[in-house]
């Protein structure tokens, strides 16, 4: 590798990482702008939209800059190929995020509905996969990665019962029918971001064991995330 490539892919690195933190941040304001009826902090997410879409696409320039002008090969290519595709998943995961910073601001409006408390434990396993997550991907840890494929069920199971907690409220109190909506709208947000998490874990697999484990959880080997590489 020449030491203007690595010189390059340490620049593209650095933007990916503070993208990481800034898509991150977001979802931990949006779930509490949720949970805790904090809408300073749903305006803050929303506010945030707009640098992390451009960071998107500059992200993404530069990573098709850096394969036409030096044409890498083996562990770089792969590396560029897997930042694309984090690259779409953080800027999927912002948009989501805003979306339920739109949904919270919307159940705020009701003051006679109380957020399942279910919500709160779906809020701290959701919350740990994006971490891990990420993790997992800037440390190339597929181990971790692995991991967080495997929380994804918790937080799958836990959004079936919240939509059910909801469907009794709102059937045994129809003035519950709006904001039960808008909750109901959030826990499928949030479950969204379970999966956009779980498919930043996939990426690493492939960038790290060079596997494509996407569609096959039930098969992934034993030996799967022992290289972290």
């Amino acid at each position: 590798m020449s030491k203007h490539l690595q010189r390059e892919l340490e620049g593209l690195r650095e933007q990916l990482v503070d993208q990481c933190t800034v898509v991150e941040q977001m979802i931990q304001l949006a779930v509490r702008a949720l949970v805790e009826g904090r809408m300073d902090f749903a305006q803050r997410v929303i506010q945030s939209d707009d640098g992390v879409d451009l960071n998107d696409v500059k992200i993404e320039e530069e990573c098709l800059k850096l394969l036409a002008l030096h044409q890498p090969v083996a562990a770089d290519m792969r590396w560029l190929i897997t930042v694309v595709k984090v690259n779409g998943e953080l800027e999927r995961m912002a948009d989501t995020a805003c979306n339920i910073a739109e949904r919270a601001k919307a159940i705020s409006e009701f003051s006679s509905f109380t957020v399942p408390e279910q919500m709160n434990e779906m809020v701290d396993v959701t919350i740990r996969m994006v971490r891990r997550a990420l993790d997992a991907f800037v440390t190339h840890n597929a181990k971790m990665a692995v991991e967080v494929i495997k929380m994804d069920e918790a937080v799958d199971q836990q959004n079936r019962e919240i939509i059910q907690h909801l469907q009794e409220l709102m059937k045994a109190d129809v003035s519950l029918l709006e904001p039960g909506l808008h909750c109901f709208s959030a826990s499928r947000l949030l479950e969204r971001i379970g999966d956009l998490a779980e498919n930043l874990a996939e990426e690493t697999i492939y960038l790290v064991e060079g596997e494509i484990v996407r569609h096959k959880h039930g098969v992934i080997g034993e030996n799967a995330g022992d290289s972290n590489g």
